[in-house]
C-alpha cells in the first residue's frame, strides 16, 4: 500500500478535530528532532483526542521522532491499549507519566516529555533554575519540581508526581529530563521551548568565571504577575503557525 494510501485510510477513520491534533502532534515531535532535543526513540510527546473519550494519541515504539507522521501516530486508551487498528505499537512505560497527567488534568490536552543535554544538567543541581535570565522568569511563573524514583515503571510513583506538578505547565524531574503541559501541542511546544532555552542559558553562564547576577524576588513576582495579565496561550498561537511554515519548506511529510 502506498503512503498516499495509508494517510487517506487513517484520515478517512478519524474526526477533523481529531486529524488536526494528529497533524500538530506529529509536527512537534519534528520540532523537537529539528532542535536536537529528542533522545532516539525514547521520551514521548501525547496529546488527547477532541471528544468525550478519554483516548491518546502517542509515537509508535522505535520509530524517530523525525519519521512521526500524522497517519502513524497510535491511538490508545488510558492504559495504554490500542483503540484504533495500526500496524504499530507503543511503549506502556513510556505512558506512565504521561497517563497519570492526562487523567489528573482536563487542561493537559498535551503532554510533553524530554531528556534535554541542558535540561538534565539543571535537574541535576540542587538549586534548579535560577532567575538568571528572562527566559527563566517564564518558566519560573509555573515551575515544580519531581524527585527522582527510578525509571518510570512504577504506578505507586503517579499520584507523587501529580502531586508535585499541581496547576503548574512546567515541571523539572530531577536527574531526569522535563515535562510541560499545555492546553494544545503548540503550548507544550512553547513551554518546553522557553524552558529548555532557560536551562541553556543557565549552563552556559555557569560555565563562566564571574558570579551570576540573580534577579531580585520583587521582579520575578513583577514578572509572575505581567504574564498572568497576558492572554493565555496567545504566544503559542502566534509563534505556532510560523513553525510549522518552517517544517513545510524543510519536509511537509509530517502532514502525511
Amino acid at each position: 500500500m502506498s503512503a498516499t494510501a495509508k494517510t487517506s485510510s487513517v484520515k478517512d477513520q478519524v474526526s477533523e478535530p481529531e486529524w488536526q491534533t494528529r497533524v500538530d502532534l506529529a509536527a512537534a515531535y519534528r520540532l523537537v528532532a529539528l532542535y536536537g532535543w529528542d533522545d532516539l526513540i525514547f521520551t514521548h510527546i501525547s496529546s488527547r483526542v477532541p471528544g468525550p473519550e478519554h483516548q491518546f494519541l502517542l509515537n509508535p515504539y522505535g520509530m524517530m521522532f523525525e519519521e512521526v507522521t500524522a497517519s502513524n501516530l497510535v491511538k490508545i486508551d488510558l492504559a495504554g491499549n490500542k483503540v484504533m487498528e495500526s500496524p504499530h505499537f507503543i511503549n506502556p512505560a513510556g505512558f506512565t507519566i504521561h497517563s497519570a497527567v492526562h487523567a489528573a488534568r482536563e487542561d493537559a490536552l498535551c503532554v510533553m516529555h524530554l531528556h534535554t543535554d541542558y535540561g538534565i544538567a539543571v535537574s541535576a543541581q540542587k538549586d534548579g533554575l535560577l532567575p538568571i535570565s528572562q527566559q527563566a522568569m517564564l518558566a519560573l511563573t509555573s515551575l515544580a519540581y519531581h524527585d527522582y524514583e527510578g525509571l518510570a515503571l512504577n504506578e505507586d510513583e503517579k499520584p507523587r508526581l501529580v502531586a508535585d506538578l499541581g496547576d503548574k505547565h512546567h515541571l523539572v524531574l530531577r536527574n531526569h529530563g522535563l515535562l510541560t503541559v499545555g492546553r494544545t501541542a503548540a503550548e507544550a511546544f512553547l513551554a518546553m521551548f522557553l524552558l529548555e532555552r532557560a536551562c541553556k542559558i543557565q549552563i552556559l553562564s555557569q560555565s563562566g568565571d564571574g558570579e551570576l547576577v540573580r534577579i531580585p524576588d520583587p521582579i520575578v513576582r513583577l514578572v509572575e504577575a505581567q504574564v498572568k495579565a497576558v492572554t493565555v496561550g496567545q504566544g503559542a498561537a502566534l509563534t505556532w503557525p510560523g513553525l510549522l511554515r518552517k517544517l513545510d519548506r524543510i519536509d511537509p511529510s509530517y502532514r502525511d
